[in-house]
């Protein structure tokens, strides 16, 4: 269906965008949980339940909503007006007067919310504001019908057809609602996170040194490859708790004495999940070891569904998900990400063991919590070349966890956040970016201006505090799982520092 296949690059909201660069690969989830897969459950089933909403076909079963500022959304002052347009795009049709209506709510920095609903009538909606200190203003905005209910695209092509099918397969796995949610920055390079702690360097110069006492031994097992690579299962001896473990894959051009950049594949968020499945293909260009958050034992080394189901209880504190225990966390040596900051660090060491690395370039990847792993790898002190983060997690924990969670504060959220304790000052990734050396190009792959899973504003001051050699992309209308149509979004904003 044509139709179907002008919208099929949409992805849901709060779900998983599908990029195909290795970095940004990891953030479709799937099987290893990849980008905030315990969020994304969640959105998941508030959508079910909302699924009442009406499902009236017609002029907008393939619209969606585009959002543009009048210029670069991360280039106001601080009192400039900034002016949002919001325009549905791909309206098949006249849309019927009176039942269809755009509602909408603006937020930010400053705590200063104002809403309203206007008529969609297939002209553009502008709506002008400002913010009065540095930091962001979100909008966001929905078609509702008259009644007020979320409206809900359905699927009307032929899928009786494997071509139709396949289009109705795409449509089912993008969001059913038309949205805009979005935002623009004023004075953004002023931005700074609070005092980090004072004995940052001298706590990890600590943790590091147990790693230290621990040889990197490690144990492989080789598994079904490909026709250019052979992939192993990998267990990798390591301070604290578990082991580092994973999947490596090496070209079989090594064996002729070839050599290749390494690159650290590092997990999203992903709740109870604590599976690690063997991946089904791997590249001939690149030495990759992907590794996931807890050192859970693999299939491969005799796992079963009982040590799954202990590792799932054993992950969790005081019936908190992994991570989010302020007890805790309070004591920064037994916080849960001790042990995965560790766990990367003892990666990129043994990636460097392995034969068929080229000695010269070594990259770090991930999304969400990746992105705040890769964070962690590239100014951990193993000579990380390349670090390409994607929709960063936990930058700028202090606002997260504790302003935004505070309702009488009004901030932009979406609740989603580890709340805060002054040892978490230890893990936060704004932090660890004032440790990146120069001789690393530090990307920030995607910047969503409308994710509040991971706001702009600590993506900024994450930015704020590399030193150099960086740059990072900030996506109009794009939430933490979500990303436009990039025929329409518009061209992205890049900042670049070399």
């Amino acid at each position: 269906d044509a139709r179907a296949g002008r919208v099929a690059v949409l992805q849901g909201r709060g779900g998983d965008a599908v990029m195909e660069t290795p970095v940004e690969r990891l953030q479709r989830g799937g099987e290893n949980g990849i980008i905030c897969g315990m969020k994304t459950k969640l959105m998941a089933m508030t959508a079910v339940a909302t699924m009442a909403a009406v499902t009236l076909g017609g002029a907008l079963d393939f619209a969606w909503m585009k959002g543009v500022t009048d210029k670069d959304p991360v280039s106001y002052k601080v009192g400039e007006k900034m002016v949002f347009t919001l325009t549905a795009e791909d309206v098949e049709g006249a849309i019927p007067e009176g039942e269809f209506f755009l509602q909408w709510q603006r937020s930010g920095d400053d705590g200063i919310r104002e809403n309203g609903k206007v008529p969609l009538d297939g002209k553009p909606f502008v709506y002008e504001t400002k913010i009065d200190k540095p930091g962001f203003v979100r909008l966001q905005a929905d078609v509702v019908d008259k009644d007020g209910k979320q409206f809900f695209r359905k699927f009307t092509g032929d899928a009786t057809t494997p071509e139709g099918k396949k289009a109705m397969n795409r449509f089912e796995n993008q969001p059913r609602h038309i949205f805009f949610d979005g935002g623009a920055g004023a004075d953004i390079e002023t931005l700074r996170t609070e005092p980090e702690p004072k004995d940052f360097d001298t706590f990890w110069a600590k943790q590091f040194a147990r790693l230290d006492k621990v040889p990197v031994k490690a144990d492989l097992i080789e598994i079904k490859g490909t026709d250019k690579a052979r992939i192993y299962a990998v267990r990798v001896d390591c301070a604290g708790l578990r082991p580092v473990t994973g999947y490596l894959t090496v070209p079989k051009a090594v064996d002729e004495g070839a050599t290749f950049p390494a690159r650290l594949e590092t997990h999203g968020y992903s709740g109870d999940n604590c599976v690690h499945r063997a991946p089904s293909s791997a590249r001939d260009n690149e030495v990759v070891l992907n590794i996931n958050a807890h050192g859970l034992k693999l299939v491969e080394f005799g796992a079963t569904e009982a040590d799954t189901k202990a590792l799932r209880w054993e992950i969790r504190s005081h019936d908190q998900i992994y991570a989010f225990d302020p007890k805790q966390n309070a004591d920064p040596e037994v916080a849960y990400f001790n042990g995965m900051v560790l766990r990367v660090k003892r990666a990129l060491q043994y990636l460097k063991t392995v034969k068929g690395w080229n000695g010269k370039d070594l990259i770090a990847s991930g999304g969400s919590q990746g992105g705040l792993q890769t964070i962690w790898a590239a100014a951990c002190g193993e000579g990380v070349t390349c670090a390409e983060s994607c929709v960063t997690w936990n930058c700028d924990m202090y606002t997260n966890g504790k302003l935004r969670k505070d309702a009488s504060l009004k901030l932009a959220a979406d609740g989603w956040y580890i709340e805060w304790v002054d040892a978490l000052g230890y893990y936060d990734a704004a932090n660890f970016a004032k440790r990146i050396p120069a001789s690393c190009h530090t990307f920030v792959t995607r910047a969503g201006l409308g994710d509040y899973c991971c706001p702009p504003t600590g993506l900024a001051k994450l930015w704020n505090n590399i030193p150099g050699n960086k740059k990072i992309k900030w996506v109009q209308g794009s939430q933490h799982g979500y990303v436009p149509p990039k025929d329409y979004r518009g061209r992205d904003t890049f900042r670049e520092v070399k």
